[in-house]
Parts: C-alpha cells; sequence; structure tokens
C-alpha cells in the first residue's frame, strides 16, 4: 500500500454507466470522515476505449500495482465484440485471488430476514472460470474445470485467517464432491487440510445445491462461507438477495500485493446522468478499503452513518422504494457522519 506520511494513495477507478456517479458520492463520504486519501483517478470501460485504445489501458494496472489499493465502479463488457471481461482480465492480471463478498441485514431494505452477517470467500482465479473451451466436434464444445492444489490451500488459508482475525466462528465449505470427485475432491481435501490448522473455528461441509435451500431457509446458520469460483458467483448473489439485492452488495478482490474493492452491481446504462443509483454499495465497498489500509474505525462510523438514515426512512433511493438521489444519499450519509464525529 502506498503511504505518504498520514496520507493514503488510492487508486479510483470510475467506470462507466452510473459508475462516476456512485464512486463520486462513495469518495466524498470516506473523505467526510477526516481520513487522508489522495485518490488517483484512471480511466477502464468505454472512455478509456475511446481515449486509449484499450478497456484497460497499462496506466491503470500501473497505478493499482504502484498504490495497491482501488476503489472501482462498474465497468461494461462490450458484448460480442471479441474482448474479454474486465473484472475477470483485472484479477488474473493481479493475482486477485481471494473474491470477499459480505452482506448484512440494513433497515429499510427490501428482505424478509433479519439479523443476517454473513461472508462469502470465493476462489476467484481458476474453475470453469479458467474460459479454457474448446470446440471438439460440430456441436460439441468442451470446457476445462481447473482446479489446483496451490490455488486451493491458499484461498483455505485466507478464509481461514479472515475468519480468526474477524472473530468469527464457522465456515463452511461448499462442494460437488460427490459427483466431482476429482476436482471438487482436490479442493475439499485441501481445505480439510488448512482447517486442521484452526481447531478453534467450527468447520462445516455442504453440498452446494443444499446449501442454496439452506440459506433461503436459514441463512442465520451460516457465518463464513468458502467455495469454488463458479459456487461462490452463484451463492454470493443470492447473499446479496436475502439482504436487499445488488445495492446493498459490497465485494474485494484480494492478493497477496494489491487489492481492488468494488460494487459488485453493472453500470446500470438507463439510468446513468439521471442522479437515480443508490451509492450504498460501493459506499460500503469503500468500508472495506478502510478496514484494508487500517482505517477500521473510519468504516465503523461510516457503516453507523447508513444504518441511521436506513431507520429514519427519510431517504431512500428508487430501489428501495424511495425517491432520493444519489446526492441526496449522500449528502444524508455526510450529514450522519458529522453528528458522529462530534
Amino acid at each position: 500500500m502506498s503511504r505518504i506520511g498520514n496520507t493514503h494513495r488510492v487508486t479510483l477507478i470510475p467506470g462507466d454507466g452510473i459508475g462516476p456517479e456512485v464512486t463520486d458520492a462513495a469518495r466524498r463520504i470516506i473523505d467526510s470522515t477526516g481520513v487522508r486519501i489522495e485518490w488517483e483517478v484512471v480511466p477502464a470501460g468505454i472512455e478509456a476505449l475511446e481515449k486509449y485504445q484499450a478497456i484497460l489501458p497499462e496506466i491503470t494496472f500501473e497505478s493499482i500495482k504502484r498504490n495497491g489499493v482501488a476503489l472501482k465502479g462498474p465497468i461494461g463488457t462490450p458484448i460480442g465484440e471479441g474482448f474479454k471481461s474486465v473484472n475477470v482480465t483485472i484479477r488474473k492480471t493481479l493475482d486477485l485471488y481471494a473474491n470477499l463478498r459480505p452482506v448484512k441485514s440494513f433497515p429499510r431494505t427490501k428482505s424478509r430476514y433479519e439479523n443476517i452477517d454473513i461472508v462469502v470467500v470465493r476462489e476467484n482465479t481458476e474453475d470453469l472460470y479458467s474460459g479454457l473451451e474448446y470446440e471438439i466436434a460440430p456441436g460439441v464444445v468442451e470446457t476445462l474445470k481447473v482446479i489446483t492444489e496451490r490455488a486451493s490451500l491458499r484461498i483455505a488459508n485466507f478464509a481461514f485467517k479472515f475468519a480468526k482475525k474477524r472473530g468469527r466462528k464457522k465456515v463452511t465449505v461448499l462442494h460437488k464432491a460427490n459427483i466431482m470427485k476429482l476436482s471438487d475432491g482436490l479442493f475439499l481435501n485441501c481445505v480439510r487440510r488448512v482447517a486442521r490448522e484452526f481447531p478453534q473455528i467450527e468447520y462445516e461441509e455442504m453440498i452446494v445445491d443444499n446449501a442454496c435451500m439452506q440459506l433461503v431457509l436459514d441463512p442465520n446458520r451460516f457465518d463464513v462461507i468458502l467455495t469454488e469460483n463458479l459456487y461462490g458467483d452463484i451463492v454470493s448473489e443470492i447473499c446479496a438477495g436475502l439482504v436487499g439485492g445488488l445495492g446493498f452488495a459490497p465485494g474485494a478482490n484480494i492478493g497477496d500485493k494489491c487489492a481492488v474493492f468494488e460494487a459488485v452491481h453493472g453500470s446500470a446504462p438507463d439510468i446513468a446522468g439521471k442522479n437515480l443509483a443508490n451509492p450504498i454499495a460501493i459506499t460500503l465497498s469503500g468500508v472495506l478499503l478502510l478496514n484494508y489500509i487500517g482505517e477500521g474505525k473510519a468504516g465503523r462510523i461510516i457503516e453507523k452513518a447508513i444504518t441511521r438514515v436506513l431507520e429514519k426512512g427519510e431517504v431512500l433511493t428508487r430501489d428501495m422504494g424511495g425517491s432520493a438521489t444519489t446526492t441526496e444519499m449522500r449528502d444524508a450519509i455526510i450529514e450522519e457522519i458529522r453528528r458522529l464525529i462530534k
């Protein structure tokens, strides 16, 4: 992480669609806590394509590598035009092997559940997302599922160390080793090896389809969920739905040298530039960033301020059944932060 005195240097990628609006709101909210951050704004997405002839120009990667940490808005990948997924490219290029997706209950959301506090830890670099596909005969396509001991041990260690550091009580690993005995079997065996090193943390194994049902029936039984790449992608979306949707779902992609924090929702081009987007998800991603750079107190203040705004119910964006704008939500959160700091 890059730091000059008491000032942190953070790469800021505004992104596409609603990205510039919500990242600007998150930046202003974070700055209102008094944490000193020097934001280095770099391009990615459609704007970068027009200016640099690349969706992810090299200057963007150089900035993330130099600063070690980035806050990223949603970026749209042109479909059917030969471009690789922007998110996958960032994760693979920077070896951001751990995808962290925490979800927790907030007031006034469209959720039927209460007191949810789940963290999904997803392996981020291999599995079916390796992108190895071949047409082996006309009408016959083969996709390779790649699971390695190295990546499995690495993500398992990350999950259990995270659980220990955060005072979590249980890790549930999801798998389909009853069918994919070699690939998922390898992943499961690696997790078991690591779990034995953390006897203070309860360890549980669950077949992924059963886990999806259990999440809907009784989500409060889960604490930390550890999964392979594809299962994690699906399960983390289910978890977001449990707490009101992607508008409340932050995300982090963490490696040994860099970390990129992002809201996991899309760029929503239909409402871009209309000041309608909910900035809470990207702001909560900023909270994860603050925790990462050692500014956890500021992160807790932001989270408490968001809770207070939602409890009052006077400022709610359209996805929560209200009519507040992005800037009105931003300003309401900043006002609560100022009250908390006094």
